[in-house]
């Protein structure tokens, strides 16, 4: 975007609504694990189908009651001005990429810092 002749502002996006429980149902599912979600808004819980264990829950302080349900990013700009294809890579294979990566960086990261937990 500064490599432009003129520098500009764009939004990087697909085009395409995906909620936040899509993105871990995904995320999980990519290391074996199936969710199932329990509760709604602030109460809203995701438990390891297998275990009963909960997994994952809403952080209060990052709870926004009153946020816009659907929020959306228009890439027609970064299309047609940088000619950005956001169809190059689908909602669930960048998460297996995110997933991959994050596999590798903690298998090194553990082998130096036995201090890590998750």
């Amino acid at each position: 975007m500064l490599q432009q002749s003129q520098p500009d502002d764009f939004v990087i996006a697909t085009g395409e609504y995906h909620t936040v429980r899509e993105f871990v149902t995904i995320s999980f599912r990519h290391v074996g694990i199936e969710l199932e979600w329990q509760g709604e808004g602030i109460d809203e819980k995701g438990i390891d189908k297998a275990t009963g264990k909960v997994l994952v829950e809403v952080d209060p302080k990052y709870f926004r009651p009153a946020e816009v349900e659907e929020l959306l990013g228009d890439p027609t700009k970064a299309k047609t001005v940088l000619g950005w294809n956001p169809a190059k890579t689908s909602f669930e294979e960048l998460i297996r990429i995110m997933i991959e990566h994050d596999k590798r960086w903690s298998n090194t990261a553990i082998g130096r810092n036995s201090q890590l937990s998750y």
